[in-house]
């Protein structure tokens, strides 16, 4: 037996915040628009999911196609649906957050992407459809994550300083840290495991580095120990 839809089918689409960090700021990537429409205007990262896809499925292959990203940390962030959001018609996008680490991934623009660059959370252009809209959800929904789960070591290189971790919640909670008390409650939450090794080629005195503990830290969530900056 056959089947028809008797109801208008919206189009749906994907988009991915991504964020990486460096020594100043939180940078968001973005993708300058090769096609109409906001031909030229920059964008977040994304397109139409195929219908032989998943969502997940589809924000990975954008991130591919568009930037060259791939084996990224992606979460669903929330689905906007406002009428009007995109000109060609009644458009409805999941969108998606990530994190990356800026000094193992290089980005490229592709497909239907003019060129694909990071920018400042803070000082980002015009962008096109409501995609300020998202950024700045996934910003807020960054800020309030990062307080009780470890997802801002997704940011940070595989081996790092304290100085690294503090400036990492002091960018993205955008307010000072006392150094010796965030120092206490770090160590109090022991997930990080202390390195024989120290910093090289740097200005300042080399400090000890520091991996995050991920066994540890799935055992402290099966235990029911929370995860609190």
């Amino acid at each position: 037996m056959s089947y028809t839809y008797e109801f208008p089918r919206p189009a749906l689409t994907v988009d991915a915040v991504v964020f990486g960090l460096d020594e100043e700021d939180l940078k968001v990537l973005l993708i300058q628009r090769d096609i109409e429409p906001f031909e030229g205007r920059w964008a977040l990262p994304g397109g139409f999911m195929h219908m032989e896809e998943s969502v997940e499925e589809a924000v990975v292959r954008e991130l591919a196609e568009e930037t060259g990203l791939s084996d990224v940390f992606l979460e669903q962030l929330y689905t906007f649906g406002k009428p009007g959001r995109d000109p060609r018609g009644r458009v409805v996008s999941v969108a998606f957050f990530a994190l990356v680490k800026l000094s193992e991934h290089k980005v490229q623009a592709a497909t239907d992407a003019r060129n694909a660059a990071w920018f400042p959370v803070g000082e980002t252009p015009n962008l096109a459809f409501d995609h300020k809209d998202i950024l700045a959800m996934a910003h807020e929904r960054l800020r309030g994550k990062v307080r009780y789960q470890p997802i801002g070591f997704e940011l940070l290189p595989d081996k790092f300083a304290l100085r690294e971790l503090q400036h990492l919640y002091e960018v993205i909670l955008e307010r000072p840290l006392d150094k010796r008390n965030f120092r206490k409650k770090i160590q109090k939450l022991d997930v990080l495991q202390p390195l024989d090794e120290i910093e090289k080629d740097v200005a300042h005195r080399a400090a000890q580095l520091f991996r995050f503990d991920r066994k540890k830290y799935q055992r402290m969530v099966k235990k029911g120990v929370n995860f609190e900056v």
